[in-house]
């Protein structure tokens, strides 16, 4: 029975009674019937018809839809198609009306890309121009500007544009301050505000010297300098500035006890003394020059940090230009640090170099830069551990531990060397150099010995390694705290009266400073009415101590508006 009922079906469809799949699909006449026709029999004798009418009516259903990727999606599956260049014609006619409806440069040049040989292209360019105009006359974007000047670099309105990123390029440097100035004569060598810029930085240089207490150096330097006239503010800023020196002279003790210059020895006392036979009274003078909040203490503080063999004078060098940086009047400190800045980075080509440079990006807060010169410096010589404690510190503030504790452990390795290799003369001898290296390797390796406990403290990843890490710095303390003590005492044989590592005569000194400038000016206003007001103004403003600037302030706004 079954056999019959093929049979049946054979005959039938030979006799043309059963239509073929291609005529039930033809019937249909969808591109969904067609599809499914080709799916099912792709080897069907009407198999080309068949692809045939489903690409005819591919294509009234994109005219149907008539949108820009109803024709992407044709002209992707019949690149070949009779009706292509219809389609591409029809596609390129709604690009057009969108790109005319935005009217941007953006929306022409994309149509432009996407059809070149367009008939549309010219009116398209023609548009495209028109818009360039319009932006160009209203945009302050310079990102915009140096585009344009890069894709049109022979338009006549280059000129134009030149002049309007050069203004803007000024504004920008002019609000920003001394760094983004000497990029600006860097970068515009034919500028148009050079001589305002140049200008702009004789002032701040200027302004240095007047905060720094150099009166006189500041109006030599005024009257000698092309520019010099074209301070318009400077004598009012001078006036104010010898009034300043005039209080800060007054022979009362109590006028005196305010200042911070009553308790420091001169500059060029210290100048001497940091090229002292003892690398102890060196860092003391670099500590102590820290104290003194004037322009004139960065360049001797800077080589020291540069050139110094002992760490601890590098140390304390560092943190005093901390100091003198943050005291100074922000302006003059971005002044100060990005004209030294500017001469170093054409000539740094030494680990001594590329630290310097290190230190000015990050006491200028640029960081992320300073790292990597870190970083260089660290690569072209021996271990540093100037280099290394900053940082320990610099990881801490991230709170980085682990990464923190590596920085430690590498600090405490370089004082476990140390240590081990200070020499004592056959004489049983000690010399002073190496008593005083042994005193650095005594300091760092207490240093990172806490830095590790820090880390083991707050952090719970490679316990194992950090347990390692104390270990290792523990051994370094020890050995270095012992070494240390035999030098100096064999040194206090040598020399009865010599200075040691634990020596804190100027660090009290300093500290107790700070005691008495605050309790100074907590009176000097009213006992002094005559300069007390002054007297506090230049505390808040460039005292080195952050103790004394905020009591200054608080006594300053307790007292009553001038009138």
């Amino acid at each position: 029975m079954a056999s019959f009922r093929r049979a049946l079906a054979v005959l039938l469809l030979a006799t043309g009674c059963i239509p073929s799949p291609y005529d039930r699909a033809a019937k249909k006449d969808t591109i969904d019937g067609y599809r499914a026709f080709l799916r099912e029999y792709p080897t069907h004798a009407d198999t080309d018809a068949a692809e045939a009418r489903l690409e005819e009516l591919e294509f009234e259903e994109a005219k149907r839809l008539h949108t820009v990727i109803a024709y992407k999606r044709f002209l992707e599956a019949y690149p070949d198609a009779a009706q292509a260049r219809t389609a591409k014609t029809l596609l390129e006619g709604l690009r057009f009306n969108g790109a005319k409806e935005t009217d941007t440069v953006a929306g022409w040049r994309q149509f432009l890309q996407e059809h070149p040989d367009g008939v549309q292209r010219d009116e398209a360019k023609r548009l495209l121009a028109e818009a360039e105009a319009r932006e160009l006359a209203t945009t302050e974007d310079p990102r915009k500007l140096a585009e344009y000047l890069r894709a049109s670099p022979d338009d006549p309105r280059r000129q134009d544009v030149e002049a309007r990123l050069d203004a803007q390029a000024f504004a920008q440097a002019k609000a920003s301050g001394a760094t983004k100035l000497f990029a600006y004569l860097k970068e515009h060598p034919a500028g148009a505000h050079r001589e305002e810029a140049r200008v702009l930085l004789l002032q701040l240089e200027v302004e240095g010297l007047l905060v720094s207490g150099l009166v006189d150096e500041a109006e030599a330097r005024v009257k000698a300098h092309p520019l010099g006239p074209k301070l318009t503010a400077f004598p009012a800023r001078l006036a104010h500035a010898r009034a300043e020196r005039a209080a800060l002279a007054r022979p009362e003790p109590l006028a005196q006890a305010a200042h911070v210059g009553h308790y420091l020895r001169g500059v060029e006392d210290l100048n001497r003394a940091l090229v002292a036979p003892d690398a102890l009274d060196r860092w003391q003078a670099a500590e102590e020059l820290g104290q003194h909040v004037s322009v004139r203490v960065l360049d001797p503080l800077l080589e020291s940090l540069r050139a110094a063999r002992n760490p601890l004078i590098r140390q304390h060098a560092l943190e005093s230009l901390r100091t003198v940086l943050a005291a100074l009047p922000k302006p003059v400190a971005e002044y100060e640090v990005a004209s030294r800045l500017d001469a170093l980075r054409e000539r740094a080509t030494s680990a001594e170099m590329y630290l310097t440079v290190a230190v000015l990006l990050d006491l200028s807060g640029q960081l992320a830069q300073a790292s990597t010169e870190y970083q260089r410096a660290a690569e072209s010589g021996v271990p540093d551990p100037v280099i290394l404690r900053r940082w320990v510190q610099i990881r801490e503030e991230r709170r980085q531990h682990f990464s923190a504790a590596v920085a430690a452990r590498q600090l405490a390795l370089w004082s476990l060397e140390v240590a081990q290799e200070e020499p004592v003369t056959p004489e049983g001898r000690v010399p002073l150099a190496s008593a005083r290296q042994l005193c650095a390797a005594a300091v760092n390796a207490n240093f990172a010995a806490e830095a590790i406990a820090r880390a083991r403290s707050a952090s719970t990843e490679f316990p194992e390694d950090l347990a390692e890490f104390e270990r290792k710095a523990a051994d370094a303390k020890r050995l270095a705290d012992a070494r240390l003590a035999d030098a100096e005492l064999l040194l206090r044989e040598q020399s009865p009266g010599v200075k040691t590592c634990a020596d804190r005569g100027v660090r009290d000194r300093l500290e107790n400073a700070v005691k008495e400038r605050t309790a100074a000016l907590d009176s000097v206003a009213t006992k002094l009415p005559q300069v007390g007001r002054l007297l506090l103004e230049v505390a808040r403003e460039r005292d080195p101590s952050p103790q004394v600037r905020e009591a200054a302030s608080a006594r300053l706004t307790a007292l009553k508006p001038v009138p």
